[in-house]
Parts: C-alpha cells; structure tokens; sequence
C-alpha cells in the first residue's frame, strides 16, 4: 500500500491525470508483475515436487533437501527462487 501510495504522489496536483501519466505508473510496476506472474507459473508447474520451502512432506524433500539444507541459502521456496538442489552443502 505504501509504494501505491508514493506513486500516486507523483500524479499532478494541478490536474487531472492524463493517458501518458497512468503509462508511466502501470511501466512502473510491469517488471514486478511479470516477475509475480512467472513465479506462480512456476509454482504451479513444480508443485508436486521438492521447491526448498522446508516442508519435508513430500518424499522427494528427503533426496533433494534432506534435513531442509536449503534453509542455509533463505527463507521461502529456495528452488522457485532459483537456487538449486545442488547449491546446496550437504551435512
């Protein structure tokens, strides 16, 4: 809400917004969609496989993330994010 906020802050005060204005705004955020939109394809393409997230409920965690050895590399679903099984050292 904050970043939406701060754009709006940049439309003019002294009128209404124009075509090229809300452009501006929406190419602002295109790389962050995008990026959004990609990473749930993926998840939805990989979920039935290990993605790093630490669960450990799905068999295959125990081969590809034993003991949640991607933890080491961050929060979240390491693999969706684009580390790799074989980053990550073994213990």
């Amino acid at each position: 809400m904050e970043e939406i906020a701060a754009a709006f802050e940049t439309l003019p005060a002294g009128r209404t917004a124009h075509r090229a204005d809300w452009q501006r705004l929406s190419q602002m955020w295109q790389h962050q969609l995008d990026a959004r939109i990609a990473s749930l394809q993926l998840l939805r393409d990989e979920l039935t496989s290990c993605i790093g997230c630490g669960c450990l409920s799905l068999g295959s965690c125990g081969l590809l993330n034993p003991g949640d050895s991607a933890a080491g590399l961050g929060s979240g679903p390491r693999y969706l994010l684009g580390d790799r099984a074989a980053s990550v050292e073994r213990t």
